[in-house]
């Protein structure tokens, strides 16, 4: 039996860089909307997670 993490953020991609901050998640910075929703994609099939967008040029990526 294997170890899972959830109910926590496990990634943030961000075209605005000033508004994250240092945290317990990985940040990934993305120069356009594609670059932005293609990391967002790639990461949630990597982590096993699910891609929420903030709405504001930043996405999370969680583990429910």
């Amino acid at each position: 039996m294997g170890t899972t993490i959830e109910k926590y953020i496990l990634a943030i991609i961000t075209k605005e860089k000033e508004q994250v901050r240092g945290g317990g998640a990985p940040v990934f910075i993305a120069t356009n909307d594609e670059e932005l929703q293609r990391t967002a994609f790639l990461l949630e099939k990597i982590l096993d997670g699910i891609a929420h967008d903030l709405e504001n040029g930043s996405m999370i990526i969680v583990k429910h």
